[in-house]
């Protein structure tokens, strides 16, 4: 799935205000983002709107100007008069249209002017430059990405700065630019962008450390990425920082937490060797992160438990049970070392916290479960039946489907659960869904193995095609 993500970042004492609206924008987009890898861009707008006292304009786009209209916009800018920066803010609103960003980058000469100020010493030449570069790279037309190769070395240059709002600026550029073009990408690894952000990532700010997160989410969800990108990433020292900003510094930046969560996720789902992340601590890691979110739950928790996290850790649960199981998914290892580390009472208290946290926890006793007898042992040794219960009451589908395969798996390596599961009326609880149309052969198929003695052969063949 592929999507657009939109911001806008003000100036003085309301740019919290404007981050956090950005953020509840963004929410949406991250439940979508949960199912599917999601790549957006992200814009930085200090817009005409704000700087002129009126009203929000943050999705107002301005008329296309005709090529006559563009031609003269970049001659002012190109004549140095008075006005000239006035006339590049006015170039800077004007590429805020689709259409005219194609025409502007057409014209001769174009890119190479706004290069040049870019890299001027004059402070308000350069950052009005670079607002125009970002404006640029928010288009979701490749050629307009390419346009921009040459500035590209510059761009990283610049990350090394001491101004935290051109230093973000400049990665939310560069995030930008990598979504649409391979061939942006395959010019900044041999310029170093994997060494630059892992310098990055070690600042004491949080704009820029949110910056960084969302330019290496985006080049870690490349095509490229399994081959080229995450070796480099690994061989550096960005996994043990995102590790430390993901379960130990919550406080220091809850946004980019959120990000470098992604990063790690897309890193395990998309390489086959986990070694790195494992032997930085990956999994006790999580798990005391986990822990202490469990330990923050409310006994009273309504649905959707993210916004009860909203103020202090919104949406980290559901991205540490995406990583979870990921981590348990293939590896009968991390499943035993997930069962040691005595994990399993803070997933069960997850169990009912929201849907998409109980479809994840159920998820990942699944991957345990299906290692076999000993981890289905392990996990009856919790009240994991009488939890099960009431989640066949529910009426989501998708909860449900993951409920049903828990249980066959637990039934299938320890027949001794079926038989308590029916002595606590879980039979019933079953038999209501014989009529459901897309839960009905796998509720018959687990009713036909409760009703067999324990000792009988289990009605194995109907029991997988129904589950297969």
């Amino acid at each position: 799935m592929w999507g657009r993500r939109r911001g806008r970042r003000g100036a003085g004492r309301g740019a919290e205000e404007l981050r956090a609206r950005r953020r509840e924008r963004e929410a949406a987009l991250r439940k979508a983002r949960r199912e599917e890898q999601l790549v957006s861009k992200r814009l930085l707008r200090e817009d005409s709107a704000a700087e002129e006292g009126g009203q929000d304009g943050a999705d107002a786009v301005p008329d296309p100007l005709s090529e006559d209209e563009v031609l003269e916009l970049l001659r002012a800018v190109q004549r140095g008069s008075e006005d000239r920066k006035g006339s590049l803010t006015r170039l800077r609103r004007a590429l805020q249209n689709e259409d005219t960003q194609q025409k502007f980058v057409r014209l001769d000469g174009s890119i190479r002017t706004l290069t040049g100020l870019f890299t001027s010493s004059l402070a308000d030449m350069q950052l009005e430059a670079a607002r125009c570069l970002h404006e640029l790279s928010h288009s979701s037309d490749p050629t307009v990405a390419e346009a921009c190769l040459p500035v590209t070395s510059y761009l990283l240059t610049y990350l090394s700065g001491h101004s935290v709002e051109f230093t973000e600026l400049c990665l939310y550029t560069l995030g930008n630019l990598v979504v649409e073009s391979e061939a942006v990408r395959k010019q900044l690894l041999p310029q170093g962008i994997i060494p630059v952000l892992a310098s990055c990532i070690q600042s004491p700010h949080e704009a820029v450390l949110e910056g960084v997160g969302y330019v290496l989410s985006q080049l870690l969800q490349a095509k490229e990425s399994p081959m080229e990108i995450i070796p480099q990433v690994l061989d550096s020292v960005l996994p043990q920082h995102m590790l430390r900003l993901v379960c130990f510094s919550l406080k220091a930046g809850l946004g980019a937490a959120v990000e470098f969560a992604w990063c790690l996720h897309y890193i395990i789902c998309r390489h086959k060797s986990n070694t790195v992340l494992l032997a930085l601590g990956a999994v006790p890691a999580l798990r005391s992160l986990l822990l202490h979110l469990a330990s923050e739950i409310p006994q009273d928790a309504p649905e959707g438990l993210e916004l009860c996290f909203l103020q202090q850790h919104p949406f980290l649960v559901q991205e540490c049970l995406w990583l979870l199981n990921n981590l348990t998914a293939d590896s009968p290892f991390l499943c035993s070392a997930l069962l040691s580390l005595d994990l399993l009472p803070a997933l069960l208290q997850l169990l009912q916290c929201s849907q998409m946290a109980s479809v994840l926890v159920l998820t990942v006793l699944c991957n345990i479960a299906e290692k076999g007898p000993f981890q289905c042992q392990r996990l009856l040794q919790q009240p994991v039946l009488p939890l099960l219960l009431p989640i066949l009451t529910l009426p989501d589908p998708e909860i449900l489907g993951q409920c049903l395969e828990l249980l066959h798996l637990l039934f299938l390596h320890c027949p001794q659960a079926a038989a308590d599961f029916t002595r606590q009326g879980g039979h019933q609880a079953l038999e209501q869904h014989q009529n459901t149309p897309e839960l009905q052969e796998r509720a018959q198929a687990l009713l036909d193995m409760v009703r067999q003695p324990l000792g009988a052969p289990s009605p194995c063949h109907t029991t997988l095609s129904a589950f297969s």
